[in-house]
C-alpha cells in the first residue's frame, strides 16, 4: 500500500497524463483539481504512512521478544534433564550465558505465541531450507577445479601426517586416503571457518527447528562434552546443525566414537588433528569398514544398457556385472580376488553421467552422511589422492528440480504402481529406476532421469 501511494505521488508530479494513467476516472481533472489531489496524497504520505510503517516495524520485535522469553523458559525447563545427564549447574549456566535464538539458521519453524504470530517474512522460515550440495544437481557436487585443489592439498597432508596415518590404518583398518578424504570434504583440512557456538546452534534447533527432539538430545550431549572438559565454551565451534571439529562430529558421534589419540586426557576434535583423524577412523571402523578393501569403482556401461538395474535390489557379483558388459574405466581390470564380491550399480544422473559399482565400504561411508553423492565424493577423493584421474565419463546437463517437484513426481509414479521408495523429494536410485520403468513401458528413450516434460506426460496418462 505504501509503495503504491509513493509511486502515485511521483506520477502526479509528472502531470495530468500521469493522473489519467494512474486513475482512469480522472479524465476531467482540472489543474486546480490536480493540485488539490497532490496535496491530499502528500498529507497521506506525511501522516498515515509513518504510522503504518511504525506498526509493521514494531510488530516483528514484539513477536521475537515473546519468542525469546519462551526460549529462556525452555532452557530452564531443560535443566532437570541436563542434571540427570551429569551436568553441573555451573556448567549449565556458563553454557547458556548470554546466548540468544539465532534466527539466521536454516530449517526453523517459528512458533506461535498466544496472540503473537510470525510475520509473513518469519513464516518464510517454514519453507527456507539450507541447500545442501547432496540434493543439488549431481554434477555440481564434483567441481573439477575444487577437487583438484583439494587433491593437491591432500597429497601434502599425506606426506605431513604419514606416520600418524600409518598407525591409524594399522589400528583401525581404514585407508590413509579415505581418512584424508573425509577431512577434505568436511572442512577442507581444517581451513573452513566454523561459525557457530555449538550450544547456541543446538538450542535454537532444539527449540524451534524442524527436528526438535533430535536436536534436544544432541544439546544435552553437548552439555556433557563441556562438563567433561574436552573443549572450552569459546572453542566449541560447530556448523548450523551442531557438527563439530575438523571432521564434523555431531555430539552423539563424539560420545560414541571420539578418541583421545594424543593422550592429553581430552578428546579434542577441534584443535588436535591426531584426535580428529583417529576419531574418524574409529567411526568408520566401528560402523563396519572392511580392512584392505575399496569403496567401489567407476565403470563403463554398454551403449544400450538397462539403467533400471541400478540399486541395492539388483546387487550382483562383479563377475556377473562383467558378463552383462560392464567394464572398469581407463581400461583397468578387476582383481581376480574381487570378482566374487557383491556390488551395487549406482548411476546418480541416470544415463547422463558416470556409473559406479559400489561395495560394502561405500555404505559404511554413508553412515557418516547418508547421501550417495557424499559417499561418492569421499571414494573419488581418496582415489584421486592416490592417482589423479578425474571421472572418465563426464556429467551431462540435466534439469534442476525442487524437492516439492520431485515429491509430486514420486506421488504420480507411485499412483501408477511404480516403486519409488519414500515420497521424500530426493531423486534416489528407486525413483530413477521408476522413471526408467515408466519410460520403457511407454516406448520412450530410457534414461532413468526425469524431466518436466516427462512429468507432464505422466499426469496426462494418469488422467
Amino acid at each position: 500500500m505504501m509503495i503504491y501511494f509513493v509511486a502515485t505521488w511521483f506520477r502526479l508530479i509528472r502531470g495530468r497524463t500521469a493522473v489519467r494513467q494512474t486513475w482512469p476516472f480522472a479524465r476531467s481533472v482540472t489543474s486546480a483539481g490536480l493540485k488539490v489531489t497532490m496535496v491530499a496524497v502528500t498529507i497521506f504520505a506525511a501522516f498515515l504512512i509513518p504510522i503504518m510503517t511504525t506498526n509493521d516495524a514494531n510488530a516483528q520485535p514484539a513477536y521475537r521478544d515473546r519468542v525469546g522469553l519462551a526460549f529462556r523458559t525452555w532452557i530452564e525447563e531443560l535443566w532437570p534433564e541436563a542434571k540427570r545427564a551429569g551436568v553441573s549447574r555451573a556448567t549449565f549456566d556458563e553454557a547458556f550465558r548470554g546466548i540468544w535464538l539465532d534466527w539466521k539458521l536454516p530449517d526453523l519453524v517459528p512458533p506461535e505465541i498466544a496472540s503473537f504470530r510470525p510475520s509473513p517474512k518469519e513464516r518464510g522460515f517454514q519453507k527456507k531450507k539450507k541447500r545442501q550440495p547432496e540434493f543439488d544437481l549431481p554434477g555440481n557436487y564434483f567441481p573439477e577445479n575444487r577437487i583438484s585443489t583439494l587433491v593437491q592439498t591432500g597429497r601434502k597432508k599425506f606426506a605431513e601426517w604419514q606416520d600418524l596415518l600409518t598407525v591409524l590404518e594399522s589400528r583401525y583398518g581404514v585407508g590413509k586416503a579415505v581418512i584424508l578424504a573425509v577431512w577434505a570434504r568436511e572442512t577442507a583440512f581444517g581451513t573452513y571457518r566454523i561459525p557457530h557456538y555449538a550450544i547456541q546452534a543446538l538450542a535454537t534447533q532444539g527449540f524451534m527447528g524442524r527436528r526438535k527432539i533430535f536436536f534436544r538430545k544432541q544439546l544435552v550431549i553437548g552439555l556433557q562434552i563441556l562438563q567433561e572438559g574436552h573443549v572450552t565454551r569459546s572453542g566449541m565451534k560447530s556448523s548450523w546443525a551442531g557438527a563439530m571439529g575438523h571432521t564434523q562430529f555431531l555430539p552423539s558421534d563424539f560420545r560414541n566414537f571420539a578418541v583421545d589419540f594424543d593422550g592429553d586426557g581430552r578428546r579434542d576434535i577441534w584443535k588436535s588433528i591426531p584426535d580428529a583423524l583417529a576419531s574418524t577412523a574409529n567411526y568408520l571402523n566401528k560402523n563396519g569398514w572392511q580392512r584392505g578393501k575399496t569403496w567401489g569403482y567407476e565403470v563403463r556401461v554398454p551403449e544400450n544398457f538397462d539403467c533400471t538395474l541400478e540399486g541395492q535390489g539388483n546387487a550382483r557379483t562383479i563377475a556377473e556385472w562383467l558378463r552383462i558388459g560392464i567394464v572398469r574405466t581407463y581400461d583397468r581390470q578387476f582383481r581376480p580376488a574381487r570378482l566374487g564380491e557383491k556390488a551395487v550399480l549406482l548411476m546418480p544422473a541416470g544415463k547422463f553421467g558416470p556409473a559406479f559399482l559400489v561395495l560394502k565400504n561405500f555404505f559404511v561411508i554413508k553412515t557418516y552422511n547418508p547421501a550417495n553423492l557424499y559417499a561418492l565424493f569421499i571414494g573419488h577423493m581418496a582415489d584421486r589422492i592416490g592417482h589423479d584421474r578425474p571421472f572418465e565419463t563426464g556429467w551431462k546437463p540435466v534439469e534442476r528440480f525442487t524437492r516439492d517437484w520431485v515429491r509430486r513426481l514420486q506421488s504420480k509414479l507411485a499412483a501408477g504402481g511404480y516403486q519409488t521408495g519414500k515420497i521424500d523429494g530426493l531423486l534416489g536410485p528407486a525413483t530413477r529406476v521408476a522413471v526408467g520403468a515408466y519410460q520403457r513401458r511407454y516406448g520412450l528413450p530410457v534414461t532413468c532421469y526425469p524431466s518436466r516434460a516427462l512429468s507432464s506426460r505422466i499426469r496426462s496418462v494418469s488422467n
